[in-house]
Formats: C-alpha cells, structure tokens, sequence
C-alpha cells in the first residue's frame, strides 16, 4: 500500500507504532534513521488529511455564511 492510499487512522497508528519504537531506542543508528524518515512521511501523510480536512471545513462555513 503507498503512503497516499493510507488513511488518516492508518498512517497515524503507524506513526505511533513508530514513535514508540523510538522511544524504546534499543535500534542500530540506521534503524532509527530509517524509523524517523518513515515517521516524517507519515506525519506528511496525516497533514495532508488534517489540511484537507479543514478545507472542507472552510468551505462549507464559506456556503453557509453565503446563504
């Protein structure tokens, strides 16, 4: 599955499962690099669903006040 078909409850799971391993440190260096980077395409993944989220917000507020 790419990044672009996740959810928003997928990639943000994820990025806590991620977090949490972070956390738990205990990888190699380049365990947690690949960790952060997939943590930050997930955190862009959840952005762009809050971003367009509020989008439709705005824009049903924007209908409504024209009315």
């Amino acid at each position: 599955m790419s990044d672009e078909s996740l959810s928003y409850e997928q990639a943000r799971t994820e990025l806590a499962e991620v977090v949490s391993r972070l956390e738990q440190g205990g990888g190699s260096l380049e365990e947690s690099l690949a960790l952060w980077e997939r943590g930050e395409k997930l955190a862009d993944v959840c952005q762009r669903w809050l971003d367009g989220a509020r989008e439709r917000i705005d824009a049903a507020r924007a209908a409504r006040t024209a009315d």
